[in-house]
């Protein structure tokens, strides 16, 4: 069965190989990863051999929420040294902007046997931590082999993906097997796991990091802070923030845009498509609608940005622009991509409006909605009339502003539970000096 996945994921990656060709010449993606998705590590990456913790995180949001972990991972177990992979290149690039907090990154290997061997035998990890839905089978059986402790955080498995692993529950169930504990953000996601063959032991539910990583945000934010050097807004600026977004999105925050523009001529929007590549795009979008456009790496410092819209060029930033925003969209949700992070907008207390489509945070959505803590539209005509609406009405913007930051702060806790859990999967070691073997490098 491993052999058949194994010769199944070669061939999609065979089909796939002209996409990932173009990907590479015309956004220069992937070029350069390649020795380390095949598992070639530098030997100086670990130069000592010495035994770590290995968190896998996919992406940029799956690098934010399990910051929270990591000084407290460091904490707990002083003697072995901590590693983050990533998959995407947006992830690599958070989580280098962050390399002082870990002792090293690098990209995540293919799921083959030999790519995962080649990866293991440099990491060494002791335990693997994989961030939310990374679950790899033959990552996870050779960390079995090897004694090596797996444990999922931050778990979630979406309504969307959901029907697509219960058809391969036979393969599926052997492969959480080999996962020695689960910790799930909520009881939706520990009943799939059950359902899915996981032992009802090993799986606990412990809420979302996402909701610790927020809160921890205000104290880590100094660098993230420097961006609203290029935005010093007079304080009766109306600002539109669209994070996130994906292509279709733009065309009905523009006209929504326009509407508002039509009373409010000096209002500011700031669009952040959620991949790089797509910069140019956007950026032609908002000077076709006839707006006055920059980018935000254009902008000077220490000024006001004098023209109607800025695209957001840079990765990491967006979550300390929030703050300035009147009202925020979160994209990838009325696209059906899933929808991303609402919690960022909410650490700052805004009013918070998203589409129909977000599988990849239904709990939090869900949350969010019982408690009147944002608005969920249906489609882009509602969107474009609930942002209009929106900025014409303070006392609402303040209403659903207030809820969402309540809600921050009653959700925390998930980190103590995932660390409480983390140490039951594998204990410390008594503490004691940390000794390194002297090598002589020629």
């Amino acid at each position: 069965m491993y052999l058949l996945y194994s010769v199944l994921t070669f061939l999609v990656l065979v089909a796939a190989a002209p996409w990932f060709l173009y990907q590479a010449l015309r956004h220069r993606k992937y070029v350069g990863t390649l020795r380390q998705r095949l598992g070639r590590l530098p030997v100086a990456f670990n130069l000592d051999g010495d035994h770590s913790i290995w968190i896998h995180a996919v992406s940029v949001g799956e690098v934010l929420s399990v910051r929270p972990l990591i000084a407290d991972l460091r904490l707990r177990y002083p003697r072995l040294r901590v590693f983050l992979s990533t998959t995407t290149r947006s992830g690599q690039q958070l989580a280098r902007r962050h390399r002082t907090e870990v002792d090293g990154v690098f990209y995540f290997p293919f799921d083959w046997t030999f790519a995962v061997r080649r990866t293991l035998d440099v990491v060494k990890p002791k335990l693997f931590v994989m961030v939310e839905t990374e679950i790899w089978p033959n990552l996870l059986r050779e960390c079995r082999r090897r004694d090596i402790r797996t444990v999922m955080v931050n778990g979630r498995i979406s309504n969307r993906s959901f029907p697509r692993y219960r058809l391969v529950r036979p393969l599926f169930r052997r492969v959480l097997a080999d996962v020695d504990h689960f910790c799930a953000q909520g009881d939706d996601t520990a009943r799939k796991l059950v359902a899915l063959g996981a032992d009802p032991a090993r799986v606990s539910v412990t809420g979302s990091l996402k909701f610790d990583a927020a809160a921890d945000s205000r104290g880590r934010s100094r660098g993230g802070e420097r961006v609203l050097r290029f935005f010093r807004l007079s304080p009766h600026r109306p600002v539109l923030v669209a994070g996130s977004t994906m292509r279709g999105e733009e065309t009905a925050v523009l006209r929504a845009f326009n509407r508002i523009r039509t009373t409010t001529s000096h209002a500011l929007l700031v669009v952040a498509a959620r991949h790089p590549e797509r910069f140019d795009e956007v950026e032609r979008l908002c000077r076709a609608e006839g707006l006055s456009t920059m980018r935000r790496t254009d902008l000077p410092i220490d000024a006001e940005p004098r023209v109607d819209c800025i695209v957001l060029d840079t990765i990491g930033e967006l979550a300390a622009l929030y703050q300035i925003a009147t009202v925020v969209f979160v994209g990838g949700s009325i696209a059906p991509f899933g929808g991303h992070n609402i919690l960022e907008p909410a650490l700052f207390g805004k009013p918070i409006v998203y589409g129909p489509h977000m599988e990849n945070f239904a709990e939090i959505s869900e949350i969010f909605r019982a408690n009147a803590a944002a608005v969920q539209v249906a489609s882009e005509d509602e969107l474009e009339n609930t942002i209009v609406e929106l900025m014409d009405d303070p006392v609402r913007r303040a209403r659903l502003g207030a809820a969402a930051g309540a809600l921050i702060e009653s959700n925390r806790g998930a980190k103590d539970k995932t660390i409480a859990d983390l140490l039951t999967v594998l204990p410390p070691q008594r503490p004691g000096a940390v000794v390194r073997p002297f090598r002589v490098v020629h």
